[in-house]
């Protein structure tokens, strides 16, 4: 806590993302800002970093160790919204619940969070449909496909799907029953946009969600943040934080 009364927070990931959240929590005024942490000074997490009420990482995976430090160590609750995680690392994350409270999602956006529960719905009341997923990111996005459309196969496959196909090339027969495709799109500087089709005899649902700016991420992440600082330690899912 700062000795104006405000809560103090620091941000992980120094990138486009990193400054809009900079810019929208200095504008907000609900916390202060301790400090940046990008590349060049990550390792300054593990130790010398000050404690702060809330730490927000939008960086890279490479990162991790230095982010779990920096929570151990100082108790922060953390908002995360880095992707490319295997499963291994984030139940990593998931166990610094044990010390603080965490949430981390793939996407803050509340529209996609209900794009989520549609598609979800629309899974159930749809069954035999064929399912096929298409997210879209501009040039730069590192990781494929995106960790909003990971989320998007949960919610239509709660219990695991069996038969996933990323994209399809050459002589691949008929579509088998139950198959999930994945296909991920790159190009210019879309914000990213994630379509769900539900393909049925004579008929199709597509639900689409469309970013037109990264702003839409950074203020639920920061909407989140305030939310989450004032709940016991625990991991919590977005949904839950913002809709219970």
């Amino acid at each position: 806590m700062a000795e104006n009364g405000k809560k103090t927070a620091i941000i992980i990931g120094n990138g486009r993302m990193g400054q809009l959240i900079a810019q929208t929590l200095e504008a907000d005024g609900t916390f202060e800002l301790l400090g940046m942490y990008g590349v060049e000074n990550a390792a300054e997490l593990d130790e010398q970093a000050p404690a702060a009420d809330l730490a927000l990482d939008f960086s890279n995976k490479a990162g991790l160790s230095h982010t779990l430090a920096y929570v151990r160590r100082t108790g922060a609750a953390l908002v995360s919204g880095t992707t490319g995680y295997s499963e291994e690392e984030l139940a990593q994350i998931r166990g610094l619940g044990d010390a603080a409270p965490v949430i981390w999602s793939a996407n803050y956006s509340l529209g996609v969070a209900v794009l989520r529960r549609l598609a979800a719905e629309a899974a159930r009341a749809l069954e035999g449909f064929d399912i096929e997923i298409v997210e879209t990111h501009h040039n730069q996005k590192a990781d494929a496909p995106s960790g909003t459309a990971k989320l998007l196969l949960d919610a239509v496959a709660p219990d695991g799907a069996d038969d996933v196909t990323y994209g399809r090339e050459g002589m691949v027969g008929a579509r088998p029953q139950g198959q999930i495709g994945m296909h991920s799109l790159r190009g210019g500087t879309v914000a990213g946009t994630h379509e769900v089709h539900f393909f049925g005899p004579d008929e199709e649902v597509c639900l689409t969600h469309r970013a037109t700016s990264r702003q839409i991420f950074v203020n639920g992440a920061v909407a989140a943040a305030k939310r989450l600082v004032q709940k016991p330690a625990g991991f919590y899912g977005f949904d839950e934080l913002m809709f219970a």
